[in-house]
């Protein structure tokens, strides 16, 4: 009886959904997703190689395929010029025609903020406006004497990227202004400070690529007692400054003893516009002063925004970007020491020699100095330069999306709350860099600011990727983008096609993922496409639920790295645990949270249970006042107390303000030897013990801040018994969970949801269908729900919140009902190839094989689409089935299936197959199974003795500088990837082909 009652409550509950369903927009709009869910690309063009009917081309392409946004930049990899030289009347005319035609297709334009992909720069950038460093030169001197002479004019320090024009070294050697002379007695000892470079600004190297470079630099604190004769005594420092003549000489009376003169001077950094078309190379401006970037925007944005002329609103040019940060540092411009002394509070005048390497005072004070350099630093790059774009953006309406992560000499998650759209980069797993970070820390950004959109520059590629990557391959990747907070991918890269039929045609030198409208299964993509926007799309709803908020320290640089034991995976595809996380800057939390119910809370709606303190000993007076109302507030804390300030502002009264502020609130000083629990007007702090973390470490082990939550009450939001990634999503009526199979295996599980009541329903985002899964059960706090999962599979579980009912276990009903073999399709097929491309045209297989073992040279080595072609019968259609599936088994790479002239769809990753329930008949039924591959197998075909070099292609209109190239019998690519002995890539249907049934 119970049972029944059981069954009886799912059918009024399915007639519910039913009815509420025919009007709900979000169930329309995860089968039809708007433009804004849809995915982008970067859109890249090679060095004037640029032609008008192929940029109509590529737009139309992508719209077509379910691309609806893109990021527009221009660069030289080395791939031979074109005749459109970077910015002249011509490319201006060309870019204007591609915001008309964006306009017209309904694509959003996102602008570089800069020629190449490096930064905000080009040839109008003058070296007084370039980004500079403080450099010195130095003349020891013997005393008491008359010192007459020049002192050497400081050398610039040697670009980090040495990419400079001859015109860019002779110009930066030109130029050079005076700062400041110093002169002090030369200590004893020549002691020096550690990494230096880092620490004052000069370099901050790639932290993706770079072997060695430090997330995060220590705390300016426990430093040992500096010995007398290895410091610069501050008060023995003379500015000879107004001495200096303009010609470098000094007519000085040297003291007693033994002396030190230092010139001081500004210089070029050697930062240009990299990889910036030959046009556009020039000096990056000066990231420090509003007027070198007004001056840069007025010269490369303002010129387009004329041309353009008015825009329509929401589609077109309707964004501005700064890629990821390649330009590396600068620790200097012409009013620095002025900015300096209004936000430090102090004059950095003395402590110029600490600019290389010399200790002055002592070693904690240089050490706290170098700290306000940074974080002066920091605070000119986001006010004069991140924010200043987004605020001439904003007066054209444009918006502004950041990649604020690798050679950022600010704090990432800082640089990012600029921006309007968050972005990260992802890399193919096994084909470049590993930047996973980037992801974390851009979602991060998201959740605090309430963005709803976090972006990435995704599958980027280095030569070795070779055009292996599609679809099938990347399903696993991109369902570990979307459990990492991303909701938008950008593939990186489509490259301009401007070279007619030729293909594969243009590439960006080496690099991919190779996405454009010349790749063999460009046809089929669309099909990939939707499943991105409808997954993008219901990611982009509500808010994120996550339990854990990690702090990040104060200062610059800093990358921000979760514990490793709050992931599991691989470094390359780290997954979350059941208590989710973000990351949060000190500006935010300082600007943004505020605590409602025990939880912190940022105004987008993001709510966390846990703040979570870097252990660092050092801490600001005003962050640690922020972080005492808060838990005044309510808030839950974990970490020990900080022991004095990392800056020199105020000091020393700061450093007595830190330890009484500190020991207030913690109610003590030492450190608890247990997990200790203080209370604190209407929340609490939790130190000592376990939650110690070892010297590179900032914060605890996951397991005991898990082991806390557990014992508050708090189960993890979501746990599995199989190999299950996740995310939620909280809107007012639903809870959103993406799960995902991060295996290639069949995997039975049991699914635990953070969800009190309602019957959770599946929405497959492979067709956009929606049904329940009434096989669950209820546990205190818990949903339980059986799941089944395919190789690399996902989907969504979604509960409605005005459901009432709560799950319960129905024997007559399951998830996941078995399927049933009703035929295989033996026998021989007919095969179309297109001999475009060497293959003999129609053939008959009389088995399903690999086109590579085939002894037909144009199918072995054929890359393109085939059809395959059967009629066949069923001996009956089941009256009890509810359901008939197609699944043609072993698919190289993508399918396109067609029955009885019905347009079944595309399979490209498993579950492979297709609803068949309505095309289906008994008799006489036509099978069409379109199947593309890779272009590997023609390119290696093309490297053989008789196809290779055998033509000759050349452009008049002027494409890759004019020239005649050898190229093979059937393609034609600017960059060649194969041998002719490279290995083959499995091709085609190898079935079996299978027809089942589902009651």
């Amino acid at each position: 009886m119970h049972n029944w009652i059981k069954i009886f409550q799912i059918m009024l509950l399915t007639i519910f959904i039913s009815c509420a369903s025919q009007n709900d927009e979000l169930e329309q709009s995860f089968k039809n997703p708007p433009a804004s869910a849809r995915p982008g690309v970067y859109w890249y063009f090679m060095d004037g190689n640029l032609d008008r009917e192929g940029m109509t081309a590529d737009l139309e392409a992508m719209k077509a395929a379910g691309i609806g946004n893109l990021i527009f930049l221009e660069v030289n990899v080395g791939v031979p010029r074109g005749p459109v030289d970077f910015l002249s009347e011509e490319w201006q005319e060309l870019f204007a025609h591609a915001v008309h035609e964006a306009e017209r297709l309904g694509i959003e334009i996102t602008l570089g903020s800069g020629p190449g992909w490096t930064g905000s720069g080009g040839p109008w950038v003058k070296s007084e406006q370039s980004m500079q460093h403080l450099v010195a030169s130095t003349v020891t001197v013997v005393g008491p004497s008359q010192f007459q002479g020049t002192l050497p004019i400081p050398e610039p320090r040697w670009p980090f990227f040495n990419t400079l024009t001859p015109e860019l070294i002779k110009e930066r050697a030109d130029y050079y202004e005076d700062v400041a002379v110093l002169a002090f007695p030369t200590p004893a000892d020549t002691q020096k400070l550690a990494n230096i470079d880092e620490k004052a600004l000069y370099y901050r190297s790639p932290y993706s690529s770079a072997a060695g470079v430090k997330p995060f630099l220590p705390a300016p604190a426990n430093y040992p007692e500096t010995q007398a004769n290895s410091a610069i005594a501050m008060d023995k420092i003379i500015n000879l400054t107004a001495q200096l003549k303009k010609d470098g000489t000094l007519n000085w009376q040297v003291p007693d003893g033994n002396w030190t003169i230092m010139r001081f001077g500004r210089r070029n950094n050697g930062a240009n516009t990299r990889p910036a078309p030959f046009p556009g190379l020039g000096f990056e401006c000066d990231k420090f002063d509003t007027a070198a970037l007004d001056a840069h925007f007025q010269e490369y944005v303002g010129k387009l925004l004329k041309k353009v002329g008015p825009r329509k609103k929401g589609v077109g040019w309707t964004m501005l970007h700064i890629d990821s940060w390649e330009m590396g540092a600068q620790n200097w411009t012409a009013n620095f020491r002025v900015e300096f002394q209004r936000r430090r509070g102090y004059d950095p005048l003395p402590f110029y020699p600490a600019y290389t390497g010399r200790i002055v005072e002592s070693l904690e004070l240089t050490e706290r100095f170098l700290w306000d350099l940074r974080k002066t630093g920091q605070e000119l790059v986001i006010e004069n330069h991140a924010a200043r774009l987004k605020e001439l953006g904003r007066q054209y309406g444009l918006g502004l999306s950041i990649e604020p992560y690798d050679m950022n000499p600010t704090a990432d998650l800082t640089l990012g709350l600029l921006a309007d759209v968050p972005m990260c980069e992802f890399w193919s797993k096994g084909f470049g860099f590993e930047t996973s970070f980037s992801c974390i820390e851009a979602a991060s950004i998201a959740h605090t600011m309430g963005r709803p959109v976090v972006a990435a520059e995704a599958f980027t590629a280095g030569s070795e990727e070779a055009m292996k990557q599609y679809p099938g391959s990347m399903k696993n990747q991109t369902d570990w983008a979307f459990c990492a907070g991303i909701n938008r991918l950008v593939f990186h890269t489509f490259a301009h096609q401007p070279l007619g039929n030729e293909k594969p045609g243009m590439t960006m030198g080496p690099y991919g993922v190779h996405w454009h409208r010349n790749q063999t299964w460009w046809p089929m993509v669309s099909a990939y496409h939707q499943y991105v926007a409808r997954c993008s799309h219901l990611l982009q709803q509500g808010t994120t639920v996550a339990d854990i908020l990690y702090l990040t320290p104060e200062g610059a640089p800093h990358v921000f790295r979760a514990p490793k034991s709050a992931l599991a995976g691989s470094d390359t595809l780290p997954d979350r645990k059941g208590y989710n996380f973000d990351g949060c800057s000190p500006e935010a939390l300082m600007e943004k949270a505020e605590v409602r119910n025990g939880r912190i809370v940022f105004p987008g709606g993001s709510s966390y249970r846990l703040l979570i303190l870097p252990a660092f000993d050092t801490m600001t007076p005003a962050l640690l006042d922020r972080i005492k109302l808060l838990v005044e507030q309510g808030a839950t804390v974990i970490g020990k107390p900080p022991t004095k300030s990392p800056s020199l502002t105020d000091y020393p009264d700061c450093d007595q303000t830190v330890m009484q502020k500190a020991e207030a609130l913690w109610g003590g000083s030492e450190i608890p030897d247990t997990i200790t629990e203080h209370q604190f007007g209407k929340g609490r702090l939790f130190w000592g013990g376990e939650l110690k973390v070892n010297e590179t470490d900032l914060y605890p082990n996951y397991a005991v801040t898990a082991a806390l939550l557990g014992q508050s009450g708090i189960k993890p939001d979501f746990e599995s018994t199989g190999p299950i990634r996740y995310t939620h999503r909280e809107t007012n009526d639903r809870d959103i969970y993406f799960v995902a199979n991060s295996s290639a295996e069949l995997i039975d599980c049991i699914g635990k949801f953070r969800i009190e009541q309602g019957i959770p329903e599946l929405w497959n985002p492979l067709t956009g269908n929606i049904r329940q899964l009434p096989e669950s059960s209820y546990e205190p706090d818990r949903t339980i729900v059986p799941l089944r999962f395919e190789s690399y599979q996902s989907f969504f579980v979604i509960f409605r919140k005005n459901n009432v009912l709560k799950a319960s276990a129905v024997a007559s009903e399951q998830n996941f009902p078995p399927m049933q073999l009703l035929k295989s399709l033996e026998g021989t097929w007919d095969v179309k190839f297109d001999p475009k491309f060497g293959s003999p045209g129609e053939v008959v297989f009389k088995k399903l094989e690999d086109w590579t073992v085939r002894p037909e040279p144009g199918i072995k080595y054929y890359s393109g689409i085939a059809a395959y072609t059967k009629i066949f019968d069923l001996d009956s259609i089941p009256n009890n089935s509810s359901q008939l599936f197609l699944e043609p088994g072993e698919v190289h790479d993508m399918a396109q299936i067609t029955l009885n002239g019905h347009d079944l769809g595309v399979v490209w990753c498993a579950p492979w197959r297709v609803d068949i329930t309505r095309a289906i008949q008994v008799k006489d039924n036509h099978l069409e199974i379109k199947v593309a591959n890779r272009w590997a197998n023609r390119l290696i075909g093309d490297q053989q003795v008789d196809n290779k070099n055998v033509r000759e292609v050349q452009w008049s209109s002027g494409l890759l500088e004019g020239r005649k190239y050898k190229a093979g019998r059937f393609t034609f690519s600017t960059h060649q990837y194969y041998k002719a002995d490279s290995r083959l890539l499995p091709s085609g249907l190898m079935g079996p082909v299978k027809i089942h049934s589902i009651k």
